[in-house]
């Protein structure tokens, strides 16, 4: 019995840091692709503005 819970003891510890290493590289990632799309909006915006394009149809 003594080895069943040591086992389950060695489980548990394995995988305790498992979910938030997991969770903190996806946020990792997501961070970054939100850094990227952010760029790539201002960049659509100043390319606009130096090329002259009008943003209303009056």
């Amino acid at each position: 019995m003594e080895k069943i819970t040591l086992v389950k003891e060695l489980y548990t510890e394995a995988f305790r840091n498992w979910r938030s290493f997991i969770l903190e590289n996806y946020f990792k990632i997501f961070s970054w692709l939100c850094f990227v799309l952010i760029g790539l909006a201002i960049y659509a915006i100043v390319f606009r503005i130096s090329t002259g394009f009008t943003f209303s149809n009056i």
